[in-house]
């Protein structure tokens, strides 16, 4: 590559426009350009069509002053979809300013106008899910139908919210003569959300109606690749009757995370995406005494035991390791095939070859491409030291072209049979390849999962539920799913990865969202009957009706 394009190529991967030509709105596909044009028209603070992305603060979608923007494209055709401003100190420091005199006014309101709004938000939601899905395709890449599940997951949180009057009781005793102690929980104060590229609407819909139900108020900083989602959601909260500030978002890189966790009026930070950036936003925000909640990296292994429901299994192992592109912190990348099971690759391998890779909005697409140039390049590399390392390349996703996409991130289906001591298993590949590992016995893929630093998710298939129970018991891993892939827990219970993929003390929605959004009082009042005024006092339950 010569030196100019390498420079070029350098840029681009830390995210920084370029003055380098991008393909013009026209190289969408006709369908694609219309809801591009169609979003960008419908709503204020997102472009599809070349124009920047807003700061929302204050109420208010606001142009940046930022001298430094960050191109969003295409992943499929690197067309120039918007600009998304590096926000400047001056108008973080409104964002939390705003945020600041807000929540003296939304932390004291009722329980019931903040369900109010959360009811409402649900609803708006629902009515312009198919924006925020458009929106998802056109930055990330994922299929329609893939964007749709994003938004459905996150509306799940929403809807959970909205049962925010019964999550808030708190409890009541008497404990001497006169005398109770009860305890109230009550909202933080500011806080900040910080958001990956693989869940544009999801996450932000983990943190939004947590903290906005408990009454805080709350700073959204969504990924720089792909802002649309949370800006359309932003507007449907101010839509919804959110007050002015509640929820403010800005937009940039690490000087934007860095004032995140260095302000003090910054009380608690929820984050969600790769090691590096999770530990320093961790350490970082805990200097400062926040309250952090992150969300890391992963190596989501499933067992395959010889008992399993072929089909079944088969089929769920190509939905959870292909889907999205594999751009899920809970898709399995590692399947574990124990005994006569790896009698088994070659119809995973044929499984796998029938996906079809093409645009999100392409007709029969099971995946797009993947977010960017960089992260495509850095997803072949890792096929490649597999090969160098003495790896089996079983079915090979590299060089795949899409007829009418000569210039998207493709990456095909890869399955590659490897060993623990391999670069391809040690490093999150977060792309469309499944690594296959072989054991002899249960104990032996159990203790290969064990060993493994990240305890995210795992799974294993089999008909046994002896098997199955001693896999649940020993498994060293917080979310386990048993013949279910991916075993993302519904919001009514609370997100539990643990080891290497989660810093922090208290995780995400569910009853942990609630006690990480809020800190408790306990109140001891003596108020003796004696003291009562007027004539003939009785504190005495009345028996009439």
């Amino acid at each position: 590559m010569p030196a100019p394009a390498r420079a070029l190529t350098a840029l681009r991967s830390r995210g920084f426009a370029t003055a380098a030509p991008k393909p013009p709105l026209s190289a969408l596909t006709a369908a694609a350009r219309s809801k591009a044009e169609q979003l960008s028209k419908d709503w204020k603070g997102t472009s599809a069509t070349g124009e920047n992305t807003k700061n929302f603060i204050g109420g208010e979608f606001v142009e940046s002053k930022a001298t430094e923007y960050i191109d969003v494209l295409d992943p499929a055709t690197q067309t120039l979809l918007t600009r998304v401003p590096e926000t400047t100190s001056s108008e973080f420091d409104q964002a939390v300013s705003a945020a600041s005199e807000a929540f003296k006014t939304w932390s004291r309101s009722s329980v019931l106008t903040r369900q109010r709004v959360v009811l409402e938000l649900q609803h708006q939601l629902r009515q312009h899910g198919d924006a925020i899905a458009n929106s998802i395709v056109l930055e990330q890449g994922k299929t329609y139908a893939d964007a749709q599940g994003d938004l459905l997951r996150g509306l799940q949180v929403v809807e959970t919210a909205t049962g925010i009057p019964t999550a808030l009781l708190g409890n009541n005793i008497e404990v001497s003569k006169d005398m109770d102690t009860y305890n109230r929980r009550l909202p933080l104060g500011v806080c900040a959300s910080v958001a990956p590229f693989n869940f544009p609407a999801m996450i932000p819909l983990w943190t939004i109606p947590m903290a906005v139900a408990t009454g805080n108020t709350l700073i959204l900083k969504p990924s720089e690749r792909d802002p649309g989602a949370a800006m359309i959601i932003a507007e449907l909260c101010q839509r919804a009757g959110l007050p002015a500030g509640v929820l403010n978002v800005v937009h940039g890189t690490v000087p934007t995370v860095n004032a995140i966790c260095d302000k003090p009026a910054i009380k608690a930070i929820s984050f969600v995406g790769g090691d590096r950036a999770g530990k320093h936003i961790y350490e970082r925000g805990r200097k400062t005494g926040k309250r952090v909640q992150a969300n890391l990296g992963a190596k989501n292994h499933a067992i395959l035991m010889p008992d399993a429901n072929k089909n079944h299994a088969l089929n769920s192992l190509i939905g959870a390791g292909f889907g999205a592109a594999g751009q899920r912190c809970m898709a399995i990348s590692v399947v574990v095939l124990v005994g006569t099971a790896q009698s088994w690759i070659p119809e995973l391998v044929e499984r796998a070859q029938k996906l079809k890779v093409n645009q999100g909005f392409e007709k029969g697409a099971d995946y797009g491409p993947v977010i960017s140039p960089a992260a495509k390049q850095r997803i072949l590399g890792l096929i490649a030291s597999a090969e160098e390392q003495g790896g089996r390349i079983h079915l090979d996703g590299r060089n795949y072209e899409v007829p009418n996409f000569p210039d998207g991130n493709w990456v095909g289906p890869t399955i590659i049979e490897a060993t623990t001591d391999m670069r391809c298993y040690k490093e999150e590949i977060f792309g469309p390849a499944l690594i296959l590992l072989k054991a002899d016995t249960l104990d032996d893929a159990l203790a290969i999962i064990n060993s493994n630093p990240y305890g995210n998710g795992t799974a294993i298939f089999t008909q046994s539920g002896a098997t199955a129970r001693k896999f649940e018991n020993q498994v060293e891993v917080g979310q386990i799913g048993i013949n279910v892939p991916i075993p993302v827990p519904l919001p009514m219970f609370s997100w539990s990865g643990n080891k290497g993929s989660f810093l922090g003390d208290i995780p995400f929605y569910g009853r942990s969202g609630i006690d990480f959004y809020t800190q408790n009082k306990t109140i001891t009042a003596l108020w003796k009957a004696e003291d009562a005024i007027g004539n003939k006092a009785s504190v005495d339950m009345p028996t009439h009706h």
